[in-house]
């Protein structure tokens, strides 16, 4: 028996938090294969969920509580269906607090809590894959995909001496963590010991990785910014949970980091000394705009070199890779208007970076020439910075209601604001002239319009497709 059915055979799991995009209800499905019986409790109703709920109905051992968590379905009380035994184990969505009622009660009964993509990063190591993990405040998605799009193209060569893990590059290799729509736990029949499992990793996910005290072979850690302040409260502690990816490394492992993050990186012991990237040559050309994608291609490119890559082999992957959904990508040109979604721009750090790539690289004509779409949930970051430059860069600003957007209004002078995206969009098409772009980079959350940020993200791709 393989060693995640034995984990999970026979067992009485809790899994908290069924969430709206899919990750959840994988995992559900993947471990009903195996348990004794499945509890998925949520906040949210059963009416709010149903789309999910419809497809874990064909699984006789899968009950549902929703509306709220009761106590005794994370403690040994009993309550479940399997005659009074209470869970064996909880699994933990990653929007869910680790200071939660629920956690703490299952803590106190002596019942684990796991997180689901640290249980496969467990799995796939026994398995003997390697595991390349990339976390950071920015970047992380562009930097997964790197790797993940180069290593594609390279299967089945020879690594160079000195690679982190095994000896050829034999294997395929596995993309999961924080992706869209997929349960990487259930993704882990498929690990065999020659793969490479590539993992974007994102704070809360990381929480898992320090339970099972783990951490990545390969570690990238891009950089750390001013993030999720509304549920860390202090940059110690978002920092606390992304060290997790290397803190338990061990001899032979690679920490490869970003500017700026020597001095955090002292206050966390790890076997491993940190290693600065250094730029990608100047002749190499990215399809994808900005000085700060040629510094994601960078780290991108220590970690290849670290999988044995040569340089040769690394060029074609960064060089034909085409982006990232929702991260800067061009959409369309309308009557001569250039549009692109960066739609997970959630920080203001990361619209920044976007109108920088689009005033500087010579996609514009003149430097007023951005119509901005922004605005939405609070973070509670700091706006300053953001502030001036669309000051300096954008020609409109067009901003979605929200609580980070009310904020900032008392701060601007000239700006427009909208209760849908769909009229955002259309107010940026009426203003702009043939020359100019569009540019949507929210620089906030989500929540309060949108489900989440890929609701978002579909509405403008949507909007944006339908425009004649």
């Amino acid at each position: 028996m393989k060693s995640y059915e034995e984990f999970f055979k026979g067992k009485n799991v809790t899994s908290l938090g069924l969430g709206l995009l899919g990750r959840g209800v994988g995992d559900a499905e993947f471990i009903a294969q195996y348990a004794r019986e499945v509890i998925v409790t949520d906040k949210k109703t059963e009416k709010e969920l149903a789309e999910s709920v419809e497809r874990l109905k064909k699984y006789p051992n899968i009950k549902f509580h929703f509306g709220g968590h009761r106590k005794e379905d994370f403690s040994s009380e009993g309550g479940s269906a399997s005659g009074g035994h209470g869970p064996d184990m909880v699994i933990k969505a990653a929007g869910v607090r680790l200071d939660s009622p629920e956690i703490a009660a299952a803590r106190a009964a002596g019942v684990p809590v796991y997180m689901s993509t640290a249980l496969f990063a467990k799995f796939a190591r026994e398995a003997g894959a390697t595991i390349v993990g990339v976390t950071g405040t920015r970047g992380k998605t562009t930097v997964t995909q790197m790797i993940y799009h180069a290593l594609k193209l390279h299967l089945g060569l020879n690594r160079a001496e000195g690679a982190v893990g095994r000896t050829t590059l034999q294997g395929k290799v596995v993309l999961g963590g924080n992706i869209r729509g997929l349960s990487t736990l259930a993704l882990i029949p498929e690990v065999k010991p020659s793969d490479i499992v590539v993992l974007e990793l994102d704070s809360w996910q990381l929480q898992g990785f320090g339970d099972l005290q783990m951490s990545p072979d390969i570690a990238v850690f891009t950089n750390l910014m001013p993030d999720h302040q509304n549920y860390y409260g202090s940059m110690d502690a978002y920092f606390e949970d992304k060290a997790n990816i290397y803190k338990y490394q061990k001899e032979g492992n690679k920490l490869i980091t970003g500017n700026g993050l020597t001095e955090r990186l002292k206050t966390t012991h790890t076997p491993c000394e940190a290693f600065l990237h250094n730029s990608i040559p100047a002749d190499w050309k990215l399809l994808i705009p900005g000085e700060h994608n040629r510094q994601n291609a960078a780290l991108a490119k220590a970690a290849l070199e670290s999988l044995g890559l040569s340089e040769g082999e690394i060029k074609s992957g960064l060089e034909s890779f085409e982006g990232v959904e929702g991260r800067l990508q061009f959409v369309r040109e309308v009557n001569g208007v250039k549009i692109y979604n960066d739609n997970n721009a959630t920080t203001p750090e990361a619209t920044i970076a976007a109108l920088h790539a689009l005033s500087n690289d010579g996609f514009q004509k003149s430097i007023t020439s951005i119509i901005l779409i922004m605005g939405g949930s609070d973070k509670g970051l700091d706006m300053s910075k953001l502030l001036y430059e669309i000051a300096k860069t954008c020609k409109r600003v067009i901003l979605l209601a929200g609580t980070g957007t009310d904020r900032i209004v008392p701060l601007m002078q000239d700006y427009s604001v909208f209760d849908s995206l769909e009229s955002a969009v259309q107010e940026a098409i009426k203003s702009a002239e043939s020359g100019d772009t569009i540019l949507f980079s929210p620089a906030f959350a989500s929540f309060g319009m949108f489900k989440n940020e890929y609701e978002r993200n579909d509405q403008f791709l949507k909007i944006v497709r339908a425009l004649s």
